[in-house]
């Protein structure tokens, strides 16, 4: 899948979220860039919490 596709993917993702879901998430993510530098590390420690925390995400969402 290129960058512009998983974009797109993410986009159609978090139109379903709140508002309130959103700057949360846009909080962690700026926060995030700022304390680390994304590496593969970063995106395998994302993908345990996605999968850990998935109904959690699933309830900001709504």
């Amino acid at each position: 899948m290129s960058k512009e596709e998983i974009k797109y993917e993410i986009n159609k993702v978090l139109d379903h979220f709140s508002d309130k879901a959103l700057e949360e998430l846009l909080a962690f993510l700026k926060d995030l860039d700022t304390k680390n530098e994304v590496t593969s590390s970063f995106a395998s420690s994302f993908n345990k919490i996605l999968s850990e925390d998935k109904e959690l995400l699933a309830k900001l969402a709504q």
